[in-house]
């Protein structure tokens, strides 16, 4: 028996191949637009392997889904955008081992050093007032503002509709307006 659209789910969690095979081939669009988007300036190995990571932890972790094929639309965008959002950071980190390690020569001046560190408190301070949101407007906000998605992008990724996005990015502009500082950001 072949997995298609209606049985996918069931023959995944009974962890045959032809399920995984069908997921790869229904979803590597979205998985590779979600990790390109935020590994944009990383080399293609690491968008690679970020994409078979997703579609491994979607194989260990079948069993816990639970839903039909729209919530699992949901579920592999969010492990996706989680596991982009870790080789980041990995990457990141090694860079800067990397960096430390390396010759002193390629110190950065006091100006880029301290525009870093600010920009690294407005993503903090602006990432701190996203979470107080509802979850949904916390994944809109993060998928229009981190990952770069479109309004119609985001409305896909969220089965809702374009207006729908619209109007709770507008809302939840106004309630992070309440921040003096991030007024000027989002307005």
């Amino acid at each position: 028996m072949k997995s298609s659209s209606t049985n996918f789910i069931k023959r995944l969690k009974k962890q045959k191949e032809d399920a995984l095979e069908y997921i790869i081939d229904a979803y590597l669009p979205l998985v590779k637009t979600i990790a390109t988007k935020i590994l944009h300036n990383m080399k293609r190995q690491d968008i690679d392997e970020c994409i078979n990571d997703v579609f491994l932890t979607v194989w260990q972790n079948a069993h816990q889904f639970q839903g039909d094929a729209q919530d699992f639309k949901k579920w592999i965008g969010m492990i996706a955008k989680y596991k982009a959002i870790d080789r980041y950071r990995q990457t990141e980190k090694q860079m800067a081992r990397e960096q430390v390690d390396g010759p002193l020569e390629h110190k950065a001046s006091s100006l880029q050093t301290d525009r870093f560190i600010i920009q690294r408190e407005d993503k903090n301070e602006i990432l701190l007032a996203i979470s107080q949101l509802a979850e949904i407007d916390r994944d809109i906000f993060i998928m229009k503002y981190y990952l770069e998605l479109s309004n119609q992008e985001i409305a896909e990724n969220l089965s809702l509709s374009k207006a729908a996005v619209d109007n709770r990015l507008y809302r939840g502009k106004k309630i992070l307006a309440t921040n003096t500082k991030l007024k000027e950001r989002f307005l």
